[in-house]
């Protein structure tokens, strides 16, 4: 007498969390979605999976464990680039910016790469590259007045500075940080008032603008000068934005 076919055991959450891991990292190392870019939400992964809410935030969870993810509480969650932990890849990940100095010091870094980059790209733009920095700081500009802090955005325009250089080295770079190159993790006292919020952030666009003329006109010297005074600024905000914290 045979026994009855058991019933199909049903697959264990951490398995469908794994499963979403594997789905959503192919996608951000195929360049299906690009660093800065926004995940979808958790209700709409829900849906596009069949899965649980349960099973996204344990998949979210192991993707920020492995740096291919932030999360922004009450924003969303964007994908920081390919660097993860794999191949020993050069990548800044979230606790390297936890203090003040950590900030200061990814500054540093981009402030000896990215104003080299700003002087090829204004040398050697394309059509194509104005537009898409056109766009960055447009979406800047957008959400500023939405109220988010433009995170992304200021990304996307860093990013399509290196990619106007034509050299695929510089792009690698920016995308193996990912977004965490961006400090606005220092910005918590300035969230409280939104209007001094959105002050910050149009000067900092302003001296996105710059930047972009000087790449426009091909003035590489200007490019250059645009991109290490912004640097210079951004690290002068931290370096007070960390002194009015401890006055407090």
């Amino acid at each position: 007498m045979s026994l009855p076919a058991s019933p199909p055991a049903r697959r264990r959450p951490r398995s469908l969390a794994l499963d979403l891991v594997d789905a959503i990292g192919d996608r951000i190392r195929q360049a299906r979605v690009a660093p800065g870019d926004k995940l979808p939400t958790e209700a709409e992964i829900m849906q596009e999976f069949g899965v649980s809410r349960t099973v996204v935030r344990e998949a979210i969870s192991k993707l920020q464990a492995s740096g291919l993810v932030v999360t922004r509480h009450g924003i969303g969650t964007f994908v920081l680039g390919v660097g993860g932990t794999e191949g020993g890849a050069f990548r800044i990940a979230p606790e390297q910016v936890a203090t003040l100095r950590d900030v200061i010091a990814v500054l540093e870094l981009r402030a000896g790469v990215e104003t080299e980059a700003a002087a090829l790209a204004a040398q050697r733009r394309t059509p194509e590259n104005l537009a898409d920095m056109r766009a960055a700081l447009d979406a800047f500009a957008a959400a500023i007045e939405a109220g988010q802090d433009a995170v992304a955005a200021d990304f996307q325009f860093h990013l399509g500075v290196a990619r106007a250089t034509q050299n695929p080295h510089y792009v690698q770079l920016l995308t193996s940080l990912g977004i965490m190159i961006i400090p606005r993790a220092r910005l918590d006292a300035l969230e409280a008032a939104g209007e001094e919020r959105r002050d910050y952030l149009r000067r900092v666009n302003g001296e996105h603008e710059s930047i972009f003329d000087a790449i426009a006109n091909q003035d590489a010297d200007g490019a250059r000068a645009a991109m290490r005074t912004h640097l210079a600024n951004s690290r002068e905000r931290r370096r007070r934005a960390g002194a009015a914290a401890l006055a407090h």
